[in-house]
């Protein structure tokens, strides 16, 4: 029989302080959770506060991938993209940016960032707002190509490098000044931003959404911007991320996630936990607003074997902490 291959699971939103997820906690019922928490070992914590611009799950999932520490706001998902699918060659020290269509939900008091994965863009629809949008974004010295995902967009220029933003799962539904890049290498950004909600304004693709009953995109959200300045050196097997409490925990419905959370120990945990028993190297990272938690397997001694069955790790209370 071929040896398990060596897996790990990465999850984020796995805690939330959010005041319906934070309520549902209590009625989280994950017994394959509690039982790998109890056979694994905690072998890394990373805690920073929320108001970092790059979340937990970022940090986390960039130190699996051996991408070099970065500060805050500054981890290059879009230079290593733009390597990966071939627009940036290896040696290509050039920064990136990932510009990502969205709703601006704008009330009396502020403007809020909706979330972009709520607007149901297609790929036809991408492509006629990009033609649009190119220009502009020219005129400022940015270069654009489109993604293999609708609605965000590949952008290459020297204004990126070192340029601090912050993520989408960080930013939506707050207010958008909370969260915009500050300074001088800024401005154009925001001048950018302004002229693209005119232009947005008058597109018939908004027209035809307005028709459909879907939010209009009128601006875009800059993130992901860096340069990746070496070659990317895996740390360990790349992490399977799941989205599955992402959804929920964005929209604080503490039903929605605890559900979610139910499915996720019945099918992505419980076969983690299977492979752990049948030999594999697995890890866990449980990750949330604050912090995140890497478990892994570690030989037990009998002493802590023993320990092991009276100090039973409860998985709301690491949940809470995260």
């Amino acid at each position: 029989m071929a040896e398990p291959l060596p897996r790990h699971l990465l999850i984020p939103f796995a805690g939330r302080g959010s005041p319906a997820c934070r309520a549902a906690l209590a009625t989280l019922r994950l017994p394959n959770l509690e039982t790998l928490l109890l056979r694994l070992t905690l072998a890394d914590t990373d805690t920073q506060d929320d108001s970092t611009r790059s979340p937990p799950h970022e940090r986390a999932l960039a130190r699996a991938l051996g991408l070099p520490a970065a500060d805050d706001g500054c981890i290059p998902w879009a230079a290593l993209e733009a390597r990966q699918t071939g627009l940036a060659a290896p040696g290509d020290h050039e920064a990136w940016g990932l510009v990502t269509l969205c709703n601006w939900q704008v009330s009396i008091d502020d403007v809020a960032l909706g979330d972009p994965s709520a607007i149901e863009i297609d790929a036809d629809e991408s492509t006629a707002l990009l033609a649009v949008a190119q220009p502009f974004f020219e005129e400022d010295g940015i270069a654009l190509y489109p993604s293999g995902t609708p609605g965000r967009w590949l952008a290459r220029a020297p204004i990126f490098d070192g340029l601090a933003t912050a993520s989408i799962d960080r930013a939506v539904g707050d207010p958008i000044s909370k969260w915009s890049p500050l300074g001088d290498a800024s401005r154009p950004l925001r001048r950018l931003q302004n002229e693209m909600q005119m232009l947005l304004y008058t597109q018939r693709v908004n027209d035809e959404r307005t028709a459909r009953g879907v939010p209009p995109i009128n601006s875009f959200w800059l993130s992901g911007t860096g340069a990746l300045t070496q070659d990317v050196a895996l740390a360990g097997p790349a992490p399977e991320v799941s989205d599955a409490l992402r959804i929920a925990s964005l929209r604080d419905d503490g039903a929605g996630w605890a559900a979610a959370w139910q499915a996720l120990d019945a099918g992505a945990i419980a076969s983690l936990l299977s492979d752990y028993t049948r030999g594999a190297d697995v890890a866990l990272t449980l990750c949330g607003d604050r912090a995140a938690q890497r478990y892994t397997v570690q030989q037990r001694g009998l002493a802590r074997w023993a320990k092991s069955l009276f100090d039973r790790t409860r998985a709301a209370s690491v949940l809470e902490a995260l």
